[in-house]
């Protein structure tokens, strides 16, 4: 009895547990200088964010990605001083004695906040009767339930976070962005899980777009 009462309250939590171990989702709407023909064999991300704490783990996130794919990626805390406004001049030099030919900045643009109500709804759970011992399925497997139960979800407030970040990339070409792109997360809860799934989406679109050389994979 014990069982069959406890059964439908693991199915209710192990769906809690599914919904909050959920990614979180990336959109993007990009945009490919057509006057620009470069092609992207070593790129440098710079998050243009307030908190350090922020910078790091995005960094690190989206090289291992770009690095996982063959792209070669360096962040710039590697080689630059969040303490210091560095001239836009010095930065492109930093660059260059690296042997990167892009430069990928991510600006933060706010976030959007918004609240649902989710209705409760009601259902019964149920299974059928079988034999777990023994090596074998018997008994009354096929027979009527032999647990039953009344789960109810819902009946709340939801809020959903929406972070929305701009996307630039910059050659030695033009002055103008060789790639750009609007990026929204929905309710994300890790930095580095966030920019993960971005640099996924981010690697997709170049690779669509031609802009990585032939020699990366």
């Amino acid at each position: 009895m014990k069982a069959r009462q406890v059964y439908p309250a693991l199915l209710a939590i192990a769906a809690i547990l599914m919904m909050v171990s959920c990614t979180p989702s990336v959109t993007m709407t990009t945009y490919k200088n057509p006057n620009d023909n470069s092609t992207i064999s070593k790129v440098v991300v710079m998050p243009l964010f307030d908190k350090i704490e922020n910078i790091k783990p995005f960094e690190q996130s989206v090289n291992a990605y770009f690095n996982s794919k063959g792209l070669k990626s360096i962040g710039s805390l590697d080689f630059l001083s969040p303490a210091v406004k560095y001239p836009i001049a010095d930065i492109k030099r930093k660059c260059d004695s690296l042997g990167a030919d892009a430069i990928i900045v991510f600006i933060y643009q706010g976030t959007d906040k918004t609240e649902t109500y989710v209705p409760q709804t009601t259902y019964v759970t149920g299974g059928f009767g079988g034999y777990w011992g023994g090596g074998y399925w018997g008994g009354g497997f096929y027979g009527s339930p032999y647990y039953a139960g009344v789960v109810s979800t819902g009946g709340y407030w939801a809020a959903t976070r929406v972070v929305n970040l701009k996307a630039s990339v910059y050659t030695h070409a033009s002055k103008e962005p060789l790639w750009s792109a609007e990026i929204r997360v929905t309710d994300p809860k890790y930095v580095d899980e966030a920019a993960m799934n971005i640099a996924r989406n981010v690697y997709s679109s170049w690779q669509s777009s031609g802009l990585l050389k032939s020699r990366v994979k």
